[in-house]
């Protein structure tokens, strides 16, 4: 998130990120890769009794669905997970139109607990991510370290899915 030209330590507002990002657009959609669109910020959807708002809204064009963003300036919580997994589940059922793949959710937080976002996801939710931002470019060594961790994650994950011998 460096591009957004926001200074570390952060004491910013998820709104100010959220403006940062709209004003630098364009980086930010050559950030996320090929084929997305903006469709809207601060998106409005609503139910028979409620509306809510999700920070952002792209579409891909290449994959051919929505991507719903919500950005989080604390530690993401499994309410956060739940909200997302409401508004997916929205577009799924008021916006996805004949054609489109399933929408997917991705959150932004300052940080994420490995086990909050596996107990908080239905197992059917496997199209919402937590991404940890930063403000800054790690050090060589803080990649490092981040790349073991993840391996370590994932050496955990597939030993726990082996059947018992």
């Amino acid at each position: 998130m460096e591009f957004l030209g926001l200074e570390w330590p952060t004491g910013y507002s998820e709104s100010e990120i959220e403006s940062a990002i709209i004003t630098n657009l364009q980086s930010f959609l050559l950030e996320l890769g090929k084929g997305f669109s903006f469709v809207g910020r601060q998106y409005r959807i609503k139910t028979d009794t409620k509306v809510f708002f999700i920070d952002m809204v792209f579409y891909n064009y290449i994959l051919k669905c929505f991507v719903l963003i919500d950005l989080k300036i604390k530690d993401l919580t499994h309410q956060d997970i739940g909200q997302m997994d409401m508004y997916v589940r929205m577009f799924e059922d008021l916006k996805k139109t004949e054609g489109d793949n399933p929408t997917i959710g991705i959150i932004l937080c300052a940080e994420k607990d490995q086990a909050i976002v596996k107990y908080s996801m239905l197992e059917e939710g496997k199209q919402i991510f937590a991404a940890k931002y930063r403000l800054v470019l790690p050090t060589e060594e803080e990649l490092k370290n981040e790349l073991e961790r993840e391996k370590q994650f994932i050496r955990e994950q597939i030993a726990n899915k082996q059947p018992a011998s």
